[in-house]
């Protein structure tokens, strides 16, 4: 209830609608897109903001010593002073650490010394090469993006960006002195990756746009103006450009695609001006990536198989695809790295993460983990030949762990187990995961954690996550934040809805686009799936869900408001028609292979008007919900969330607290540092506590 708070802000309605495929729309809200973006300065919109801000600090005032109890909670949970396993790197052992109380990371490095087990408890004994601390202390936001040693290990690349605009900053740092000796360019966006000459660097630019666009190529001590474009794509609005480089170091690997085609190009690592070589061209809806080893291209592509196939090709005649693992109606193949002894397969198998290893006579094994429901992948390998292959762990009820496998013996040897200062003991909690019917008879994961003793009767509190786009799947991992609403009582569970990858690529496709609708409903009959097995009851069900996923949540609080008893959701996309038919938008034209193209299908158009959220908002009763977002982000515009929110309150007929928080000094990711982040955790589980019952700290 609000009566002991100001009246919620209102934002005025200014007549303004558009017609496409014969129908009109109203939107008597356009006018908080700033016409100027991305800058805004709208002294109308910069006001109603603010007000919105207002409003959420004098709502959650009162509720300042639950989130303050939540935040010591949280950050209680993380290791003060924790570091990574130093992982070799050719003569150099490379790990990071926090000083106590530190935000920001501090990234060092020592001579290896004899191999990757040398001093694997981290300590500050190494060079520090990038002080993130120092970095960001001029500045509210900071976040690194790249840091990659070249090859003679001399010199340092490294990006940050400073406002959470998602353009860095890339400079290349000397580490003798650990002085910046060039600017390579201040619109930078992705990965960075270095000749074999340790003098040219290939790095992505993004345009005006946010679309990254081109690769150029920058040899040390020239003019980065007149850096040579190793590609640029024209032909597709929405295709992004990305560099990387070939685990055996041969090839810079050039990849431009939007998230359902793909295109490679290589350029010879010893010779980084040479043109580059089009590995095959692209063919609308297949995907594949490229790795090399022992004179091969190695290739994943699902061409022929929606959950992909192995492929090699002979560099000669790259475009000449010879299966080597057929694809699989069981087996998902998501991830292949060509090291030297092995091809190391990242896999689903009936949607359990499995890590295999080929080697290059066909013989293979996948490593057996100890746990029957888990999360784990290929850790940081950099070097062609390890001794051991890094791996990373975890599951609902254990921390994150890194291993060791030696593929030899088969074994797995545990480096380091996620420190919980503040106490955990994982024989206080159990974890399930239960297969759910969907409205349409397939069946739902949903994988659920909670304390023993959780009571099964329909009295129980739930908190609900999902996502549910782009192929993105939410491994069934461990999270120290979600224990304190565990801890209280709560069961937590992730819902592994279609539109994800987690049963197959086929999962994905099944929530995409034209069956955008299954997403939706699958949520939902995940929920009614959690009532019907007795751990919650309608109206005692927390949701949470960002950006792509925080468009699930608008359509689910139209559809099924009862179901719900508080709802946040994080940089929402929930303007979706309006930003699917905005081609000046940054990510527009590369949106429209995952929810289709309004405004040349009419089909689309009736599709996304049939769910997007804000165009949806009816006269009924929601629940109490937190809207948050960023004024700086360039995924999901500030104006997106706040229409929301707008209508909601000018249209919802129940008393029930919204608030908007949008952050003036921040993107899609949020506040910047590891505790700042967790501060905004604190609010959201301070507010689905004060909103639901069971506050107490």
């Amino acid at each position: 209830m609000t009566h002991d708070l100001p009246a919620p802000p209102v934002a005025a309605r200014r007549p303004h609608s558009y017609s496409r495929h014969g129908r009109t729309i109203d939107d008597p809200w356009a006018w908080l897109k700033d016409p100027k973006y991305p800058t805004v300065d709208d002294p109308d919109v910069l006001a109603y903001l603010r007000e919105e801000n207002a409003y959420f600090e004098a709502a959650m005032q009162p509720h300042a010593a639950l989130v303050e109890t939540l935040f010591a909670e949280m950050k209680g949970r993380l290791k003060e002073d924790d570091a990574s396993v130093p992982r070799k790197d050719g003569d150099w052992l490379y790990w990071w650490a926090y000083k106590p109380g530190g935000q920001y990371r501090l990234w060092y490095r020592k001579p290896a010394d004899g191999g990757a087990d040398a001093d694997a408890d981290a300590d500050a004994t190494g060079t520090v090469i990038l002080d993130e601390p120092a970095e960001a202390a001029t500045v509210d936001y900071f976040r690194l993006q790249v840091l990659s040693v070249s090859p003679d290990g001399r010199l340092a690349a490294w990006s940050a960006d400073r406002s959470g605009a998602e353009r860095f900053e890339l400079r290349i740092r000397d580490l003798a002195t650990g002085q910046d000796i060039e600017t390579v360019t201040t619109v930078a966006n992705g990965a960075v990756a270095w000749g074999n000459d340790s003098r040219s660097l290939a790095y992505t630019e993004v345009n005006d746009n946010w679309r990254t666009y081109r690769a150029r190529l920058h040899i040390l001590g020239t003019d980065p103006a007149t850096d040579r474009t190793l590609y640029e794509e024209t032909e597709e609005l929405g295709f992004n450009v990305g560099v990387g480089k070939t685990q055996d170091e041969r090839w810079i690997v050039i990849a431009t695609g939007d998230n359902q085609t793909s295109e490679v190009r290589l350029v010879p690592a010893d010779d980084p001006g040479a043109a580059p070589l089009l590995v095959s061209a692209r063919q609308v809806k297949r995907e594949y990536t490229v790795d090399s080893a022992h004179g091969s291209l190695w290739i994943l592509t699902n061409d022929d198989h929606v959950n992909f196939r192995v492929a090699r090709a002979d560099p000669a005649d790259p475009g000449r695809w010879e299966t080597v693992i057929a694809g699989s109606d069981r087996v998902y193949i998501r991830g292949l790295t060509a090291f030297a002894r092995h091809l190391v397969l990242t896999e689903r198998v009936d949607g359990l993460d499995q890590v295999r290893l080929r080697g290059y006579d066909g013989a293979e094994h996948r490593i057996a983990f100890p746990e029957a429901s888990y999360t784990a992948g290929l850790g940081s390998n950099p070097e062609y030949d390890p001794a051991a292959y890094r791996l990373s762990y975890a599951s609902m009820v254990t921390p994150q762990t890194v291993f060791d496998y030696d593929p030899a013996a088969r074994t797995l040897t545990t480096l380091k187990v996620q420190e919980i200062p503040s106490g955990y003991d994982p024989s206080l909690y159990a974890t399930e995961r239960l297969m759910v019917p969907a409205r349409d008879g397939k069946a739902i994961p949903v994988s659920v954690v909670y304390r023993k003793g959780f009571p099964k009767d329909g009295s129980g509190k739930l908190f609900l996550y999902a996502y549910g786009a782009y192929g993105h799947a939410i491994p069934p991992g461990f999270s120290t934040v979600r224990l304190s609403m565990v801890d209280r009582g709560w069961a937590y569970a992730i819902a592994h809805i279609r539109g994800g990858d987690d049963l197959g690529y086929d999962w994905y496709l099944q929530g995409k686009a034209e069956q955008r609708w299954n997403t939706f409903h699958d949520f939902s009959d995940a929920a009614k799936g959690l009532i019907a097995a007795g751990f919650t009851s309608a109206g005692k069900i927390a949701i949470n869900g960002g950006s792509a996923g925080g468009e699930l949540m608008g359509v689910v609080a139209n559809t099924d408001p009862e179901l719900w008893g508080a709802v946040v959701a994080d940089v929402p996309f929930v303007d979706v028609l309006n930003t699917m038919q905005d081609e000046s938008l940054p990510l527009t034209p590369g949106e429209w292979p995952e929810w289709g193209n309004p405004i040349t299908d009419p089909a689309a158009f009736e599709l996304i008007r049939s769910y997007s959220p804000y165009d949806n908002v009816a006269a009924k009763a929601y629940p109490p919900m937190l809207i948050t977002g960023g004024l700086n982000d360039p995924r999901v515009t500030y104006w997106e969330p706040a229409k929301w929110a707008a209508r909601l309150r000018a249209t919802k007929t129940d008393d029930h607290l919204l608030l908007l928080k949008i952050n003036m000094g921040a993107g899609h990711g949020g506040k910047s540092g590891r505790y700042e982040s967790l501060r905004e955790d604190a609010e959201a589980y301070a507010f689905v506590l004060t909103q639901m019952g069971g506050a107490g700290a």
